[in-house]
């Protein structure tokens, strides 16, 4: 099992709004810090990314991706500093005469492709689902910005994402399916293309590069509801309990039972909000004898109830589609 892979896997994007936009100079556009994850990707011409000061923005050029943490509002224009229209005030303008159902996955605003003032761009709004998602956003930075070099399969989905968008065809089926699939796999090779050169990549990340600790994550990560105990992920490690212990929590900052306990409690979470299993059996899948071992295990964690955290976190759920465009 790759340990990146099954965390990306429990947060894949479903329902991702993404448009394409053809916008002549002057244009600018201003996106809700709501928004979990914005990607933006320029096709042709050239366009700006800025948080709250102009004078540190970034520009955005063809073959590169910039990805936008939620947080702040974040600006994007035809230069620094461009006035910003919100968003239901640049589609109108922009895109006139068409409706935010027709524009919702699949819009072209304003603009000929042809004219050479124009900037052809690509925004996405991503939702993953969960905390697992959720942890991998907060090891990104604010914003990020990915070069695609020629063969690059990264230049490859934005220039399928660019064909999907430009040629809509209303009702096709599995239209939707393809976008949501397609930004799947951009985020992957972004989060892919960060990790490996950052040095603040999370530390489960660092660790799997240690084949001794990644043995013990992978098996952990495919059997959360196994028993573990620290001598049994020692020995599939190859390591004596106490040097696995201690290169564990060197490597990780917690140990090995911190860490599977953590992993357990983001998998129970997320089954919680789903609503999809029972107490009883989300007990039994990450890793606890009875529902009361696991009410009391998760209770200890959170410090109430896992059904009293289930109907709080129904009650104060968010629209899963943040109106980016």
């Amino acid at each position: 099992m790759d340990i990146l892979h099954d965390r990306l896997a429990r947060a894949r994007a479903s329902g991702a709004v993404f448009a394409r936009t053809v916008a002549e100079p002057p244009w600018g556009l201003r996106l809700a810090g709501s928004i979990q994850l914005a990607v933006h990707t320029v096709v042709r011409g050239r366009g700006w990314l800025w948080l709250d000061d102009p004078g540190d923005a970034v520009e955005l050029v063809p073959g590169e991706v910039t990805l936008v943490r939620g947080g702040p509002d974040h600006h994007i224009g035809h230069a620094p500093g461009a006035d910003c229209l919100e968003p239901e005030e640049f589609r109108n303008r922009h895109a006139p005469g068409r409706s935010s159902e027709e524009s919702r996955n699949r819009q072209v605003p304003g603009g000929s492709s042809e004219d050479p003032r124009a900037t052809v761009f690509l925004c996405g709004a991503y939702r993953f689902s969960g905390d697992i998602g959720a942890g991998l956003l907060e090891a990104l930075p604010q914003v990020l910005t990915l070069s695609a070099a020629v063969g690059d399969p990264l230049r490859d989905v934005i220039g399928l994402l660019s064909h999907e968008l430009a040629t809509p065809a209303p009702g096709e089926p599995g239209g939707p399916t393809v976008l949501d699939r397609l930004l799947d796999v951009l985020l992957v090779l972004a989060i892919r293309n960060d990790f490996r050169r950052s040095p603040n990549a999370p530390r489960w990340y660092r660790a799997c590069a240690d084949p001794r600790l990644n043995a013990a994550l992978q098996a952990v990560h495919e059997n959360a509801g196994h028993p573990w105990t620290v001598p049994e992920l020692a020995a599939i490690s190859g390591l004596s309990r106490a040097a696995f212990a201690r290169t564990f929590r060197e490597a990780l900052g917690q140990t090995p039972m911190q860490y599977l306990t953590d992993w357990r409690m983001a998998l129970a979470r997320d089954h919680l909000r789903t609503g999809e299993l029972t107490l009883t059996a989300i007990a039994h899948a990450v890793g606890y004898t009875s529902p009361y071992a696991f009410a009391a295990a998760f209770t200890r964690n959170h410090g109430e109830p896992p059904g009293s955290w289930r109907q709080r976190e129904s009650h104060s759920a968010n629209d899963p589609y943040p109106h980016a465009h």
